[in-house]
């Protein structure tokens, strides 16, 4: 548990070089895809089921999730009941990955990511990432179960992120893999694919979902991702026991939901933390400093104020941190 004594800023450390240690995914032969959307690979069961998309490099920059998805399609996996949709999101964004310079492709134009409300994908603009957005939304319209794999730049414990409604909660908390589920209703930049028509309609059977795996580049993000879309088709029961995932642990993690109370976004170039946090920390009083943006004191709106996701180095307009209460799970 983390609490900062009420102090001036500490001076900010220089952006770090962040090491990356997965090899991105060759995913060359499945850029044809067999849909007609390049990078969409889409299996049907004869018995009936859901449709079931699991998405990954919605961030091009995002290796774990292409890695999975790659692994996934080398198995042969195949769904026992319904239809699964494996897709590679942020095509163009990928190709340009370099891991030199790895946090510069995540995406060309603008955030493939903040793109999904009816009004911006009817609407006149154009980008690399809107036209990639059109182009896969008639398939999305289609899902009934949708799980984006993402993972994150700063340190912090992995989470699913469930949007504002109770079926999306169900799932994350069924799903058990990572076991702390966050509910929150997305960015003021735009909305999330999880965010986008159906899936945010409480009275809709459609759910999404958003796993963040761990931080960028990390082995250990791998294996949590595949782990948490096993979990989805477990709960499912959308696949037999299968060599390429992993089996159920046998003692489940104890599963934590979080509600964010307060998304805080960065009105400044300044927006600068009391101390380097790491997602997952839980601030114990209520009213505590945790960072300043511009001259605006940033606190704590409650006790045991769980940090999700703070970026260390958040743009104007952004998402800089969301501040949640953990609730009985």
């Amino acid at each position: 548990m983390t609490e900062p004594a009420d102090t001036p800023l500490a001076a900010q450390p220089p952006l770090p070089r962040f090491a990356v240690e997965v090899t991105p995914p060759d995913i060359a032969p499945w850029l044809a895809g067999n849909i007609g959307i390049p990078g969409f690979t889409s299996h049907a069961a004869p018995e009936p089921g859901p449709h079931v998309a699991v998405i990954g490099l919605t961030h091009g920059n995002e290796l774990a999730g292409g890695v999975v998805l790659d692994h996934l399609l080398r198995s042969g996996l195949r769904p026992s009941r319904g239809r699964l949709t494996l897709g590679f999101a942020n095509l163009a964004a990928f190709a340009r990955f370099d891991p030199a310079h790895p946090t510069a492709s995540r995406f060309l134009d603008e955030d493939l990511n903040r793109l999904w409300d009816t009004a911006t994908l009817d609407g006149p603009r154009q980008s690399s990432e809107l036209a990639r957005a059109r182009q896969i939304r008639p398939l999305i319209d289609t899902v009934d179960v949708l799980l984006d794999l993402h993972s994150m730049l700063w340190p912090s414990d992995p989470l699913i992120l469930s949007g504002n409604t109770a079926k999306g909660r169900a799932l994350a908390l069924a799903i058990g893999t990572p076991p702390l589920v966050v509910a929150d209703a997305g960015h003021v930049s735009g909305k999330r694919m999880i965010d986008y028509g159906r899936f945010a309609d409480p009275a809709a059977a459609q759910v999404a979902n958003l796993v963040e795996a761990g931080q960028h580049w990390q082995p250990d993000t791998v294996a949590t991702t595949l782990a948490s879309v096993a979990g989805l088709l477990r709960h499912l029961d959308m696949v037999a026991p299968h060599a390429a995932l992993p089996p159920a642990p046998a003692t489940p993690p104890a599963r934590r939901y979080a509600q964010v109370t307060t998304a805080i976004t960065a009105s400044t170039a300044s927006f600068a933390f009391v101390q380097s946090y790491r997602g997952g920390d839980v601030i114990a009083r209520r009213n505590t400093l945790i960072a300043l943006d511009g001259t605006a004191e940033i606190r704590t709106p409650h006790d045991d104020c769980l940090l999700v996701m703070p970026s260390l180095r958040p743009s104007r307009g952004h998402t800089a941190v969301r501040l949640a209460q953990l609730l009985p799970a």
